[in-house]
């Protein structure tokens, strides 16, 4: 059934177009009389206005973006629930671009594309080019970035150096020194850096204690938990094992626990895994991990975009991280000469086996 047009709303209320349409935007120029006329027209009639309409009146869309990479991660799912949360309230509509290549980055922060579609962009673990960003910002399309620092657009961020360190000297305080560690490749085409950082502040912190990382006990994969339980099998299959692995993520720690349990290593009496995040699934596996806030830190950039979006202050933020203990994790304890042949026969054929079937 067709709708009504804002022509029968102004006829019906006996009114021009152009009062409904300033009645519709707000506008303080029109009597208090006429507007309550011609919102008794709108509510008789039923009148939807048009969003493409609205838009052109008003220059906005009720619109935000989100980029967000792989948006069924954990870690990005939660951030998401923030963002939702607080631009639900403030009554705006959240498109999400997910990227899943590289080359969608170029049309995702396009800021041509964008405008006329979104009021502001909000960025989760991804960030412009110096050329696009500014492409978005002479075109006004407000951005935030989450998870990524800038030295000029908006933040909210982490310091993945510091949660490096605390990871490392958790294991170290249990008397760990053969201390492995899981990241992810850090030549990649979507710039992530996270896992390079926290990589880095693992090593500084095993140097600082007299026990730097050994080549053979540092793994760089792509992301992933089935790729991160492959890792550990090997890892565990060395003559010398590991007797603690940190993984820079929760999902990749998740795929540790699995190599372990396929090897029969008890954990944490034989092997301590420590991961990062903090994601929901971490309390149910019972993982130790590194958590920072990631729903909050959807909120805060959700929050921060409005800010910046009414013109007030904006400002970078940076966020805790903490320790959390569950259990994956237990001071060293040495193991007998045979127990270590055994675990690293184990491990040696739960490989072979996967070798086989792949």
């Amino acid at each position: 059934m067709r709708g009504a047009t804002i022509a029968e709303v102004a006829a019906e209320a006996g009114v021009g177009v152009g009062t409904v349409s300033r009645v519709l935007n707000g506008s303080s120029a029109v009597s208090e009389r006429t507007r309550n006329r011609v919102l008794a027209a709108i509510a008789t009639l039923d009148y939807q206005p048009s969003a493409v309409a609205r838009a052109l009146s008003t220059g906005r869309t009720g619109a935000i973006g989100v980029i967000a990479p792989f948006f069924t991660q954990p870690s990005v799912i939660e951030r998401l629930s923030g963002v939702s949360r607080v631009l639900a309230s403030a009554g705006y509509q959240l498109i999400l671009f997910d990227v899943e290549r590289a080359e969608q980055l170029n049309e995702f922060f396009n800021a041509g594309a964008l405008r006329g579609r979104i009021d502001a962009l909000l960025s989760i673990s991804l960030m412009p080019s110096a050329l696009q960003a500014r492409r978005l910002e002479a075109a006004r399309v407000p951005l935030v970035l989450v998870d990524r620092g800038h030295d000029v657009i908006p933040t909210i961020t982490i310091d993945d150096v510091d949660g490096g360190r605390l990871a490392a000297e958790h294991l170290l305080r249990l008397g760990h020194r053969r201390i492995a560690f899981i990241g992810d490749q850090e030549e990649n085409r979507f710039g992530f850096d996270s896992s390079a950082h926290r990589r880095d502040g693992f090593e500084a912190a095993l140097a600082a204690a007299g026990f730097p990382l050994a080549p053979e006990l540092l793994i760089r994969r792509p992301h992933g938990r089935d790729i991160a339980r492959d890792a550990a099998a090997e890892l565990l299959a060395l003559p010398d094992p590991p007797t603690a692995i940190f993984a820079t993520s929760d999902v990749q720690a998740i795929g540790v626990l699995r190599a372990a349990r396929a090897a029969g290593v008890s954990v944490p009496e034989r092997l301590s895994v420590i991961g990062f995040d903090n994601v929901e699934a971490a309390e149910y596996t019972g993982l130790t991990t590194i958590a920072q806030p990631l729903e909050e830190s959807g909120a805060l950039g959700a929050e921060l975009l409005l800010r910046s979006m009414s013109g007030g202050p904006v400002e970078a933020r940076q966020l805790p991280l903490a320790l959390v203990d569950r259990g994956s994790t237990a001071p060293f304890r040495s193991a007998g000469t045979g127990e270590g042949k055994d675990i690293r026969h184990e491990m040696k054929s739960v490989i072979r086996r996967r070798r086989v079937h792949a």
